[in-house]
């Protein structure tokens, strides 16, 4: 009796889809958490200055890593007993990947055995048989953002001339309920 080769891709199917659900943008909460290696970090430089980072994983868009370091940087400020601070120098890096994932049904068109193949004769010597997994493959980029600030904390009312100079409060304010904080 021959055994259906579909059951075992909508298994590895439906695995695929269970994990790829699991999957959520970075919360803000401090770096290694649960052993995640994103979310806030920062280090002292000195009295009234600080480095900020936050760094997300694949699926924590730009704008939320640069939105989650100014919600730190303020709330740093606060904590430490200032009223405003300003961004000395800020920089996003972006980490980009290429993944290369097989394709789930080329065993369903061509067995485990029989495929297509063919060799390229390049600069004087013949390829290997085959691509080098045996299959049709799926090429993404996956992008990872960390977003770093060096800032210097003020008290009083923030300089109304600085266009890098933040209301600490506001920006708590204003920002608070757009990051998503991890969940209980």
């Amino acid at each position: 009796m021959k055994t259906p080769r579909k059951t075992p891709i909508a298994l590895a199917l439906v695995g695929v889809l269970a994990l790829g659900a699991c999957a959520t943008a970075t919360p803000y909460q401090p770096a290694g958490v649960n052993g995640n290696r994103g979310g806030y970090a920062e280090q002292r430089l000195e009295q009234d200055r600080f480095r900020v980072s936050f760094a997300g994983n694949s699926v924590t868009s730009r704008d939320r890593v640069e939105m989650s370091l100014l919600l730190r940087a303020a709330e740093l400020t606060v904590e430490q007993g200032y009223d405003w601070f300003q961004t000395v120098d800020r920089v996003t890096d972006r980490d980009s990947r290429l993944v290369a994932y097989p394709d789930p049904f080329y065993y369903d068109r061509y067995g485990p055995f029989w495929g297509p193949r063919w060799r390229y004769y390049h600069r004087g010597y013949w390829s290997p048989w085959g691509p080098a997994w045996g299959g049709d493959v799926d090429v993404q980029r996956v992008d990872r953002y960390e977003a770093t600030a060096e800032i210097k904390m003020g008290r009083g009312p923030k300089p109304a001339d600085n266009p890098n100079a933040f209301n600490a409060r506001e920006v708590i304010e204003n920002l608070s309920s757009r990051v998503a904080r991890p969940q209980s």
